[in-house]
């Protein structure tokens, strides 16, 4: 993710609660990414926080005094200002002791009065050991306040935990998975949110042998980027991804293919339930006919080997037929001659409702880098271009196109 401001993050308060447990480290990285995405971010930090980490350290990332006082020389109606100007708030670790006084409504420090004065949205991230994590009353403590109180419960994930203690589910979630959790409190909404969405990415490999395949050089960064930004949109995502190097985008379910067969299935069964379509993968057009099932010797081939190919299936012109009335299929069209014809016979031949096309050949665009300079073109010969972008500002502007013709817009 490029840490630059940008929506939704960019303009709103946030307010990070810090309470005492090891995790806090953790938290000194979550502010400063926050505040890096354009966000001003209030942190309030317990007494006992105070044990594991410094209100300097949050300072200096943040430009802006860590709060540990109740009672400050602001006055007593701190907590209300912060709850009353908060777009969230979020408590990152959220130990059992401040899980057990949220859900009973105390307010004997900083953090449980600004929750008790706070309208806005309430993302909660757990971080203990994983004994405790199981005890009846912490389970019972987030039952209440995830169906009672309607905050969000984001974690714990499962991992190392404190040293001496082993690994198990309790671990905090990593900074830029609490930041895309307050970016889907930010964000979510209509015409997204509860929507289906199905992405693929990345590229396939069609294997030669054991140890080679055919394939080609896309990271996938494009498709994952689009399959996060619609999960903070409320989207249900599913991706299905070739092979990459990328973390799986938090909070959406990655189905991990390797050939286009494996996506071409994946895909198909899948469409019928899908509001929308986004095929960012770069699936290789020919595979092997014939795939050996031990490696190939060069003593055995002699100064050139020879290769056979037969064509893959494209997975979305056989997708196109289960599609849900309704849906909206966006592809992508990368080109190295004739940008736009080429894509716009794409879009026609494919039936999809936007094609976002790019130059292969263009510095910053195309496979390996994190920009990419695109034009989207719609089916009633729209054509937007967009100047050179980080692949998650693309994204977003791809959403807020399907945004137009989720809500009713012309389909062209």
């Amino acid at each position: 993710m490029a840490l630059t401001p940008r929506p939704p993050w960019e303009g709103k308060r946030i307010v990070l609660g810090v309470t005492g447990g090891i995790a806090a480290y953790k938290s000194i990285q979550l502010a400063r990414d926050l505040t890096r995405l354009g966000a001003t971010v209030d942190t309030v930090l317990t007494r006992s926080a105070l044990s594991f980490v410094a209100p300097l350290a949050f300072e200096g990332v943040t430009g802006r005094p860590a709060l540990t006082d109740l009672f400050s020389a602001e006055g007593a109606a701190l907590h209300i200002r912060l709850g009353r100007d908060a777009d969230v708030v979020c408590i990152a670790p959220a130990t059992a002791d401040v899980l057990a006084r949220a859900a009973q409504g105390r307010a004997d420090d900083l953090i449980c009065t600004t929750l008790l004065a706070t309208r806005a949205p309430v993302v909660i991230c757990p971080a203990m050991n994983d004994r405790m994590f199981a005890h009846a009353q912490v389970v019972r403590n987030l039952e209440h306040l995830r169906e009672e109180l309607g905050y969000r419960i984001e974690g714990p994930a499962e991992g190392a935990l404190a040293v001496g203690e082993g690994e198990g589910p309790g671990r905090m979630l990593e900074p830029w998975q609490i930041t895309e959790a307050i970016g889907r409190a930010l964000a979510a909404g209509p015409p997204f949110e509860g929507r289906s969405v199905l992405v693929t990415a990345g590229p396939t490999h069609e294997p030669i042998d054991p140890v080679r395949y055919v394939g080609n050089r896309s990271s996938g960064r494009m498709g994952y980027a689009v399959a996060q930004a619609a999960w903070r949109r409320g989207g249900r995502v599913t991706l299905v991804s070739g092979p990459s190097a990328l973390d799986a985008p938090y909070g959406v379910e990655r189905v991990g293919v390797e050939t286009a067969l494996e996506m071409r299935e994946a895909v198909v069964e899948r469409a019928p339930e899908v509001d929308v379509a986004v095929f960012a993968a770069a699936v290789a057009d020919f595979r092997p006919s014939e795939a050996r099932d031990r490696k190939v010797k060069r003593t055995e081939t002699g100064a050139s080997l020879t290769l056979d190919l037969e064509e893959n299936p494209d997975v979305a012109i056989e997708s196109r037929g289960v599609r849900r009335e309704g849906g909206v299929r966006v592809g992508f069209a990368l080109e190295t001659d004739d940008l736009v014809e080429n894509a716009a016979r794409k879009l026609e031949a494919k039936g999809f409702d936007l094609v976002v096309a790019n130059d292969a050949t263009e510095e910053g665009a195309g496979f390996g880098v994190s920009t990419n300079r695109v034009t989207i073109l719609d089916a009633g010969g729209g054509q937007d271009v967009l100047p050179l972008l980080s692949k998650d500002e693309v994204a977003e502007h791809i959403l807020d196109r399907v945004a137009v013709l989720l809500q009713g817009g012309s389909h062209g």
